[in-house]
Formats: structure tokens, sequence, C-alpha cells
């Protein structure tokens, strides 16, 4: 079956639009009949590579919805139904038409939520895949929009503290090219012409003003170009692996990718195992989940150690990819038999850690910018005022 869009009045005349599920027009126009209304148009919506996603709150909400309507025993078929009666969104119906209609056509959940790749990211589908795979889809459903709500959280309180630098560094470089382009060519034109020698930062930034209203055309040019470039190049395995191997590195950004990848992965076990995933099926959807190739590669060798007979704090600590408190607190519930608890504690600490290295990170930011700003302007300013300190002197 398809997803089509329509257009209809209804018995007392108002205008009414939807998403309707048929195999042709033709039955869409008559189930639209059937139901008392007069369409006047049917159409299969075109999803342009543009188009809107489902946002992170809506994904959210419908994850829980979707646990307690299959918890409450509706079937696949029935659950999505009422979801799509629910949604608001033109777009979120329409979503969700396709995804049941996949289903009906006798694909898993899985698969149907991974072919609307936009809506549903890939770590979203493998914990379904997980649950489908335990039979405790329902449970599954509910942890993952428990931890959906605590990332969307973490999200706006991140987005939050960064409006603050950004909007200082918009202004920033507003303020600085305003300077170099307009403000600077016009006061020099003074002093040129007055035939004296000019200091060299003045003509420093003269030749860096001149450069900038003669080549911003192509600046723009090849910074779209090593955009695209930069963005092909990532999509290949090998180069992608090399960035993300430099992104860990790093100083202040490596200790955050790798907290966010543990605090993901260690979410991802403790839902799968808590639903009752074999602890292999668990890892490789925990590998899927894993944003950094580095860090994916590391789980993927522990799978193969834990295959192999090793205990799963082993197999992570061979690795030396993750933070030592998780190995330890995977050791603890694999002794205990708490392993649950105990993903669910590290994930829980993980998050922690990754909110104090923001707030961290965010504190040096600001004066970092602020510095930076007041540093170019006090360049801008001494170009400009040495050559009337010179011819001050000059004339006394």
């Amino acid at each position: 079956m398809e997803a089509f869009r329509y257009h209809a009045l209804d018995a007392a005349g108002r205008s009414v639009s939807g998403v309707v599920q048929a195999d042709t027009a033709r039955e869409a126009r008559a189930l639209l009949r059937a139901r008392g209304l007069l369409p006047s148009t049917v159409r299969k919506p075109v999803l342009h590579a543009w188009a809107r996603a489902v946002s992170a709150a809506e994904l959210s909400l419908l994850t829980r919805q979707m646990a307690t309507l299959l918890d409450s025993g509706l079937t696949m078929e029935q659950a999505l139904a009422a979801l799509i009666e629910e949604a608001e969104a033109p777009r979120t119906r329409e979503v969700l038409a396709r995804v049941k209609a996949e289903v009906m056509a006798g694909a898993s959940l899985a698969a149907a939520l991974g072919s609307q790749a936009r809506s549903f990211p890939e770590f979203y589908c493998a914990l379904v895949h997980g649950g489908e795979e335990s039979g405790a889809l329902p449970t599954v459903l509910q942890h993952l929009a428990d931890y959906l709500d605590a990332r969307q959280a973490l999200r706006q309180k991140t987005s939050l503290a960064l409006l603050y630098p950004v909007l200082v560094g918009v202004v920033a470089l507003a303020i600085v090219t305003g300077l170099l382009v307009y403000v600077v060519p016009q006061v020099v034109q003074v002093f040129q012409q007055s035939r004296q020698a000019l200091p060299l930062l003045t003509r420093a930034l003269i030749g860096l003003s001149d450069f900038l209203r003669a080549a911003w055309p192509y600046l723009l040019a090849v910074s779209v170009a090593i955009g695209t470039g930069a963005r092909l190049a990532l999509r290949r395995p090998g180069p992608r692996r090399r960035w993300h191997a430099f992104l860990l590195r790093l100083p202040v950004l490596g200790p955050l990718i790798r907290g966010v990848d543990t605090s993901r992965f260690a979410s991802t076990l403790a839902i799968l195992v808590g639903g009752g995933v074999p602890l292999l099926a668990a890892l490789a959807s925990g590998a899927r989940v894993m944003s950094n190739a580095v860090m994916r590669e590391a789980v993927e060798r522990a799978i193969e150690r834990v295959r192999e007979g090793a205990s799963l704090a082993r197999a992570l600590g061979e690795t030396r990819a993750f933070p030592p408190l998780l190995v330890h607190l995977v050791a603890s519930g694999e002794a205990s038999g708490k392993l649950e608890q105990m993903l669910g504690r590290a994930a829980r600490l993980e998050t922690q850690a990754l909110e104090r290295r923001l707030a961290v990170f965010l504190t040096l930011l600001e004066p970092l910018m602020i510095l930076a700003m007041g540093a170019a302007v006090l360049l801008i300013v001494l170009a400009i005022l040495l050559p009337i300190i010179e011819i001050n002197q000059l004339v006394r």
C-alpha cells in the first residue's frame, strides 16, 4: 500500500486535508468518498532531499506512544494506524503512513523505519531491531523514549549555552569585516595622500583590506569547494576513520566526542540487555549507534573477544577506547549479575561527566572569543592611530 496526500471537502463544505493509505489513487478516492468526503486532489507526496524530517521532540513522543499502544495489546498495524490519526503535522503522517505500508508488506518495523532515514536515525533503528529480536519491543521503546528525552534535554541545554558565544562570534566577525572592507580604506586614503611612509602594521592592514575586497568571490568559491570536497572525502571509510581518530586526539574536543559515544553505547546496552536481548546482539546494535568510526571499530573488536569467550569488561578494557569507569562498572555488573543496572549507572555518570566538560568548554570559550575580538579591533585601531601619531610628531 502507498500513502496518498489528499485535499477534500466534508459534508459541511469545509476544506480538509490529510493522508490516506491505498494501493492506487483511484482506491484512495473511493475510500475518501466512503468517509463522506469529496476529494479534490489525491496524489503521492514528493519527498525531496531537503524535506523536513520528524523533529526530535516528535520522535520522542511517537516512541512513547508506540510503546504504550503495543504494551496495551494492540497489533503493530493498529498502533501505527492510531499514531497516524493522532499526528498533527502532515509530514509526520506521511512518514508514519509509509512505515505502516512497509510493515503491512512484510517488512520488520526496524527495516520500515530504516527506509525513512531522515526521520529515524541509525541508532534508533538498531534499538528497535534489538527489541524485535528479543520480543520485548514495548519495553525497549519505553526505555528508548526516556533516552531520547534525556538527550533532547542535554541538547537544549547545550544549545542555550552556545547561543551567547555564537552571537559574540557573529558580531565580532561582522565588526572586523566592516572595519576592514569599509572603514579602513576611507581612513587610510588620507595618509596615502600625504605621501608619508606608513608604519608596517598600517601597510599590512591596507594590503589585507585590498585583498579581501578584491578576492572575496574567490575566497567564497574556495570555501565552498573545500567544504564540498571534505564532505565527499568523509563518505569514504579511510579518510573518515583518519578524521575521527584525529578528533579523538584533540585536547578538549576529543574527550567530549568520546563521552558522547560512551554514554550512547552504555545507554544502548542497558536498554537492550534489560529488554532480554542476547549480549552479542546487543553489542552489535551498540556498535551501530557509535558515530565515531574508531569507537565503532573498538566495539567490533570487543564483540570478537566476547565471542571467543572473554568477559565484556575484559574485552572493552583491551580496546583502550572506553573510560576506565565504564569498564569497572561493567565488571561489577557481570560479577553481581546486575549488568543492566551497572550499564545504566555508567550511562548516567558519563552523561554527567559530559555535561561538566561542556560547561568547562563553554566557560573557556566565551572569554577566549572576547579576547580574540578585542585583539583584532585593537590591531585595526593601532594601524589607524600609528600614522596619526607619526604626523603629530613631525608637526612638532
